[in-house]
C-alpha cells in the first residue's frame, strides 16, 4: 500500500513509487497490502524490527518489546492464500521492511548489533507459498537489467499460468515450450536443454509432476539475467534461417545490427526487429511463432519504456 501512495507507513507516511503507479500501473492491477495495518497494528505505530532470540527470529516492536511474530505468521499464512485466488502474475516488496523485505533485511542481536541477513516474515510466507511467482523489492527495479528482468517474468508467469488454468494436455505445453525456446537459450541454455528433456518425456510423467517440475525450471531459468552475449548468440542462430533467402545487403545489415548490439552501439530491439521482419518477410514458423520476437504490445512497450 505504501508504495502506492496509501499513508499506511508506522510513521503516517507513505513511500509512494511513481514509477509503479504512473508506468507499471497503465498495465497492471495492483492489489494492495500492508501486513502491518492489516494485522491490526494501526497506523501511526510503533515501528517495529526483526531481533534474534536464541535460535530464532521474532518480530518485535522497538521500544515495547512487544512480539508480534506469532500475529504476523498467523495473518500471512491467511493472507498470502487469499493472494494465491487473485491469481497474481507477480509481487513488488518494500525493501528493508521487518515485515515486506526480500533480501538482506537487518536483524537485530542485542547490544545495537545488527546484520543484513534477515527476510520480513510476510515476505517469506509469501515467497515458500508462490516460491515461482516473480517477486521483486521497488529499490532494485531502479537498476534497468533487474526491471526488464522482472516484467519479462511477469509476463512469462501469466502466460504459463494461462496454460495451467486451461484444460491442458502435453501437446499444448509441447507448444508452449517450443514458443519461448529462444528466451530460454537467451538466458539459460543448459535450461533450455534440460527443459527440453523434460518437455520430450512428458508422456512418461503424471500430469501434476509435469506441471511442477516444467513451471520451477521455466521461472528459474528466467531469473538468470540473460547476456549481451547469450543475446547476440541467439539473434545470430536466427540468422541460419535466411541462409537461402536473403541476399548479400540484407545479410550484411542483420549482421551488423547483431554485432552493433555485441558493442553496445544500439539497443536489442533493434535487431530483434529486424529478425522479426525477416521471419514474416519470409514466413518462417518457427520464428514467427517466438514470444523472444513477438512480445505481447503491452509487454514490450514496458520493456522499451526509458
Amino acid at each position: 500500500m505504501c508504495l502506492l501512495g496509501q499513508r499506511v507507513r508506522y510513521d503516517g507516511g507513505h513511500k509512494h513509487d511513481r514509477y509503479l503507479t504512473e508506468t507499471l500501473g497503465k498495465f497492471f492491477e495492483w492489489v494492495p497490502v500492508c501486513p502491518e495495518v492489516e494485522v491490526g497494528m494501526g497506523t501511526p505505530r510503533e515501528p517495529i524490527r526483526l531481533v534474534q532470540v536464541g535460535q530464532e527470529i521474532r518480530l518485535m516492536g522497538v521500544h515495547s518489546e512487544r512480539d508480534h511474530t506469532v500475529a504476523m505468521r498467523s495473518y500471512a499464512k491467511h493472507r498470502v492464500e487469499e493472494l494465491v485466488g487473485e491469481g497474481l502474475s507477480g509481487y513488488i516488496l518494500k525493501k528493508d521492511s521487518p515485515s515486506c523485505g526480500l533480501l538482506q533485511v537487518r536483524v537485530h542481536h542485542g547490544r545495537g548489533q545488527a546484520t543484513r541477513s534477515g527476510r520480513g516474515l510476510f515476505a517469506a510466507a509469501l515467497s515458500k507459498r508462490l516460491p515461482n511467482l516473480p517477486i521483486e523489492e521497488e529499490g532494485r527495479l531502479c537498476d534497468q537489467r533487474l526491471r526488464e528482468n522482472w516484467i519479462e517474468r511477469v509476463f512469462a508467469y501469466h502466460r504459463l499460468q494461462s496454460l495451467w488454468a486451461a484444460r491442458w494436455r502435453r501437446g499444448d505445453l509441447v507448444d508452449f515450450h517450443t514458443a519461448h525456446e529462444l528466451t530460454l537459450l537467451a538466458h539459460s541454455p543448459n535450461a533450455h536443454r534440460h527443459l527440453g528433456r523434460l518437455v520430450d518425456g512428458a508422456n512418461s510423467l503424471p500430469r501434476p509432476e509435469l506441471r511442477e517440475r516444467y513451471e520451477g525450471g521455466f521461472m528459474a531459468a528466467l531469473t538468470r539475467l540473460a547476456t549481451p552475449g547469450r543475446h547476440s548468440n541467439v539473434l545470430s542462430h536466427t540468422v541460419s534461417y535466411f541462409r537461402d533467402k536473403l541476399d548479400d545487403a540484407s545479410r550484411r545489415e542483420l549482421l551488423d545490427s547483431i554485432e552493433d548490439y555485441r558493442r553496445g552501439l544500439v539497443p536489442l530491439v533493434v535487431p530483434i526487429t529486424l529478425v522479426g521482419h525477416h521471419a514474416r518477410r519470409f514466413d518462417v514458423a518457427y520464428l514467427t511463432r517466438q514470444v523472444y520476437l513477438n512480445p505481447r504490445p503491452k509487454e514490450r512497450a514496458l520493456l522499451d519504456h526509458d
